[in-house]
């Protein structure tokens, strides 16, 4: 997972320096609208309108992912709490073997 953040930093700093480089003015046309706008800036918006894209596009998988370690989670709570249910039942059983083993040795004692 880091050394996709370090990529995506690399290529971050790659546009900015791009960016800055090609400063000249350029003009822009957006459905109806015309401006005329620095490179650098039509280019860093375009970058983080990317970013911006690329984001929302990995939100349902992130939400998809959370939700299946929620549910996971619950099982394992369950299996877990049964899994306790099935010690104290084993311990009680060991309690009444040790009962019936010294009620049986006290009567063959006698």
């Amino acid at each position: 997972m880091q050394i996709f953040l370090i990529l995506a930093i690399l290529v971050a700093l790659l546009a900015v320096v791009f960016a800055f480089q090609n400063a000249v003015t350029i003009s822009v046309a957006l459905l109806v609208w015309n401006f005329e706008a620095s490179l650098a800036i039509v280019l860093i918006l375009t970058l983080a309108m990317g970013i911006i894209v690329g984001l929302l596009v990995s939100i349902p998988n992130v939400i998809k992912r959370n939700l299946k370690i929620a549910k996971y989670k619950v099982k394992v709570a369950d299996i877990e709490a049964e899994s306790n249910r099935h010690l104290e039942t084993i311990n009680q059983q060991r309690q009444r073997i040790e009962n019936l083993e010294r009620h049986f040795n006290l009567r063959d004692n006698n």
